[in-house]
């Protein structure tokens, strides 16, 4: 792709002053790349709540349930920068589009599988597709709103998150449990047709193709080193408790760290040699996105760790159906949708970092409280007795998802919006196979081998516990390093006019150029 095939339209208008029908479309465009995300979101998690149906319906072994939710991860990771950096060569409207429908096919073939060897393999499909669509969303959300909006469209980004987080386990108990003519599990994946390809045919005619203004090309030595990397450690940490932590798992994650060296070497070569390297270090200069990524990968970390056993302490502890389990999580949503919008559009202009901070401190008390909860009710606690806990937990996180997003890519060039979009998800998949991992040893190394029936709910509460103490630390330790973010976003130190003085693209730096 050569810059003489990228072409500024005569119809297209600047990010910064939209005509009346450009404003429109980007608005549109905006409402379609969310729809997407949130699909991907919820497809995260509603996996989780139907694996009891999964397993008994399709004969899956254990081996091959972990795989249908590890499948997809490990794919999603592997891919997500190379899928960036192609939405920056290729335009990112092509991307986003290939994505959305490979990963509408991805999931009929899920919801179609013969076997459960179908089902991992359309699930690994579909993780790669998701791969090709995220990272896209946040590039077009940074290529088409001018700086001083981005900070109303990143409090909706941290909304979508709040309800995808929630809503993926509620509508998946939903879907399995009224078993829709007789499919058992399968709407959970089939649900995301409809959904797919509406999304497919307004983003064709909505959405604004955007690249970056010169000509790159891919790295695939840079692609084959990040994929051998995040397989060296995400491989062990997925399956590492059920195959009784082995040594070649420690010895692979080891080699992970000498691959990412490598990798940076190499990188660093390749930009000097014809500027297209498949991760551009140079955004690692940039302060807020370094202190950024350091926050992201602690905090998926703990939310890795929370989900997971919050999952396990409600339905195998405590006893609780699916659908219960999945409404008792909805004062959370609530809460994180509710605290997102407000934090960005009202909080964070105002107060900057200190929102940030405080949303990390506000989440560690929740959870401290859900541990007092947990050990006072025991096994007779109710959803309602868990809303307290919840809502403040909740609010913490809002006051972090979405001022985060915002704070990480407020200083990024846009010419490298989709590799900075790329890294920030992957390091948050990345923390969050670590949590799954550390699951292992904070959450089932409290449970013994054996337990009678009546000993399994009592442990799990135990677990839960001891757990959720090494959540509240993680918390500690993201309000600390949130000291290395700036005090205020780039676009919230001049406003309207933060933009024309060279805050959020690069000094030298084009804008990006818009296509069709």
């Amino acid at each position: 792709m050569t810059s003489t095939e990228t072409t500024l339209s005569s119809t297209a208008e600047p990010a910064d002053a939209p005509d009346g029908a450009a404003d429109r479309r980007r608005w549109f465009a905006l409402a379609i790349v969310m729809t997407a995300a949130f699909m991907d979101l919820v497809d995260v998690t509603i996996v989780n709540i139907a694996i009891p149906s999964i397993k008994r319906d399709a004969g899956a072994s254990f081996s091959q349930i972990q795989w249908i939710t590890a499948g997809y991860a490990l794919a999603f990771a592997a891919g997500l920068i190379t899928g960036g950096r192609l939405g920056d060569i290729h335009g990112r409207k092509r991307l986003f589009l290939i994505g959305i429908a490979g990963f509408t096919v991805a999931s009929a073939l899920c919801g179609f599988a013969a076997n459960p060897e179908m089902l991992v393999a359309s699930r690994i499909l579909q993780g790669a597709m998701a791969a090709m669509m995220v990272p896209q969303v946040l590039s077009i959300v940074h290529a088409t709103f001018p700086a001083h909006e981005r900070g109303k469209v990143f409090g909706l980004f941290g909304a979508i998150v709040g309800l995808g987080a929630v809503s993926g386990p509620l509508l998946g108990a939903l879907l399995t449990e009224w078993n829709l003519f007789g499919l058992e599990w399968r709407p959970i994946f089939l649900i995301n047709l409809p959904v797919g390809v509406v999304a497919l045919f307004l983003g064709r005619r909505f959405i604004s193709e955007s690249k970056a203004p010169r000509a790159l090309r891919l790295d695939l030595v840079g692609v084959a080193l990040v994929t051998l990397g995040l397989l060296m450690l995400l491989y062990p940490l997925t399956r590492g408790r059920e195959l009784g932590w082995p040594v070649w798992g420690y010895v692979s994650m080891a080699g992970a760290l000498v691959v990412f060296a490598v990798l940076v070497a190499y990188e660093r070569r390749k930009a000097e040699r014809d500027g297209s390297p498949l991760v551009e270090l140079s955004l690692f200069k940039v302060k807020s996105f370094a202190a950024g990524i350091a926050v992201q990968t602690v905090f998926g970390v703990g939310l890795g760790v929370f989900f997971l056993v919050w999952t396990l302490y409600m339905q195998v502890g405590l006893g609780w159906s699916p659908l219960r389990a999945g409404l008792t999580g909805v004062p959370f949503s609530i809460a994180v949708s509710a605290a997102a919008g407000m934090s960005v559009q009202l909080l964070v202009p105002r107060f900057g970092r200190k929102v940030l901070q405080t949303g990390a401190l506000t989440m560690a008390l929740g959870v401290l409280l859900y541990i007092w909860e947990s050990d006072r009710y025991g096994m007779s606690i109710a959803s309602w007795q868990m809303a307290l806990p919840l809502v403040v937990m909740g609010a913490g996180m809002g006051f972090i998802v979405a001022p985060l997003t915002d704070a990480v890519l407020s200083e990024v060039p846009r010419e490298h919006s989709g590799s900075a979009s790329g890294l920030i998800n992957t390091v948050q998949q990345m923390g969050n196979a670590l949590g799954l991992g550390l699951v292992s040893v904070l959450f089932f190394g409290e449970i013994g081998d054996r337990l009678t029936p009546a000993q399994v709910g009592p442990a799990f509460v135990n677990a839960f516990q001891h757990a959720l103490g090494w959540v509240a630390a993680v918390m500690a330790a993201i309000f600390v390093l949130m000291f290395a973010l700036p005090k205020r976003p780039a676009q919230h130190v001049e406003g309207a006019d933060a933009e024309d003085a060279g805050v959020g693209t690069a000094a030298g730096e084009r804008e990006p150029e818009l296509v069709g």
